[in-house]
């Protein structure tokens, strides 16, 4: 086994190539990851089904993992050091809705469950899940007909005030939304609606980040079908509330000093985000990520051929920002997919999931970024120089 203080391209070479790995991974299957995943509701707060759709893939490929109290997955991979560990995290949980009031009038007042903007909730289906079990219905704005209030459907603002669901049920009072089981809190489901163009495009709701989990498990697919040799040992983190803000700060233990975030990138204009390759963010809104663990990302992009692009993102967060607001001493970084449209009616590339789930098979097969990392404190030596 070589050991940790070698030079990266020493120890890049003692631990193989990676071209079988690489080679395994397919866009199709991707694909089919991510409409398996589209197709099962995970709100954050409703996650439950979509943690067993994972936990089971997972035992199906013989591979080991564990579960918190509510439900966010650390796979384990063992590799050839066992410390320090490294992480890679995404998140499976969606944006969503909550039912706030049951109105006189038969409808459903409702809050958004993550950010995202009532303009891109007007017209969307969705599954209130009730005690009694899951009930359809659309969300609507307060004035929705044309032909009743004119001019005035396209005056009214668009905020969550202004919204409400219509149920599909003979409801046109506050006691008959009760009598059918509605509930203050119940939580609600938004359609996904994909649609693949065969020109290589996804659109649908909940790409974020079901789109980055489906390129992590065709990694796992990959790593697996050709056992590939990682470098330390290596955890898939699937966290489970990401979306308001915890993320993965329940999921990490104290012997991983690296974690890489898998999240989309936002293209759109002013940004440098790659529609169709992969993108190394160098910052959010919480500061930049770690120096060394970016540029070591670059470098494996640069050495595989992997179609990459820099970013930085001013009004985004990720989970690896609540790891280290946890009080973790990690390095943290963030690859993304080209997503246009966060947060809204969302459409990703094929070719962008295939370019990130190469890095980040690359990146788990390569040796930490700074071997002295092996250490969680002590002297000057081996500590790294971003002048070098």
């Amino acid at each position: 086994m070589p050991p940790l203080d070698r030079s990266a391209e020493e120890r890049l070479r003692a631990y193989g190539d990676a071209s079988r790995t690489l080679a395994a991974i397919e866009g199709r299957r991707i694909l089919d990851h991510l409409l398996a995943l589209q197709a099962i509701p995970s709100p954050t707060g409703y996650t439950d089904s979509i943690v067993r759709h994972v936990c089971l893939w997972l035992e199906e490929h013989g591979i080991d993992y564990e579960l918190t109290r509510r439900g966010a997955i650390r796979a384990n991979l063992p590799g050839d050091v066992s410390s320090p560990d490294r992480a890679v995290v995404g998140h499976v949980d969606t944006l969503g809705a909550q039912v706030i009031r049951l109105k006189e009038n038969g409808r459903l007042a409702v809050r958004p469950v993550g950010t995202w903007a009532a303009r891109f909730a007007e017209g969307a289906r969705v599954t209130v899940f009730t005690e009694a079990g899951p009930r359809r219905g659309t969300i609507l704005p307060l004035k929705a007909s044309g032909h009743v209030f004119d001019q005035e459907i396209d005056t009214q603002p668009a905020n969550w005030d202004n919204l409400e669901i219509r149920v599909d049920d003979r409801v046109s009072t506050q006691e008959d939304l009760i009598s059918r089981a509605f509930h203050i809190g119940d939580m609600v489901a938004v359609d996904p609606q994909p649609e693949v163009t065969d020109t290589g495009f996804i659109n649908a709701r909940h790409l974020d980040d079901k789109a980055g989990v489906a390129a992590m498990l065709e990694v796992l697919a990959a790593l697996t079908e050709t056992d590939a040799h990682l470098a330390v040992d290596c955890h898939f983190l699937f966290t489970i509330s990401e979306e308001t803000g915890s993320g993965a700060s329940a999921v990490l233990h104290g012997d991983v000093s690296e974690v890489l975030a898998v999240d989309n990138a936002t293209v759109a204009p002013g940004q440098n985000s790659s529609e169709y390759g992969v993108t190394i963010a160098m910052g959010d809104m919480t500061g930049p990520f770690d120096y060394h663990l970016t540029h070591g990302l670059i470098d494996l992009a640069r050495r595989y051929g992997i179609d990459h692009r820099r970013d930085v993102f001013r009004y985004y967060r990720c989970d690896a920002a609540s790891a280290l607001e946890a009080g973790n001493d990690i390095r943290t970084a963030l690859v993304a997919f080209g997503l246009d449209a966060s947060h809204g009616w969302e459409r990703v590339h094929i070719d962008s999931l295939a370019a990130l789930a190469r890095l980040v098979a690359v990146y788990v097969m390569s040796p930490p970024v700074v071997s002295r990392d092996q250490i969680q404190i002590g002297p000057l030596d081996g500590f790294p120089d971003t002048q070098e």
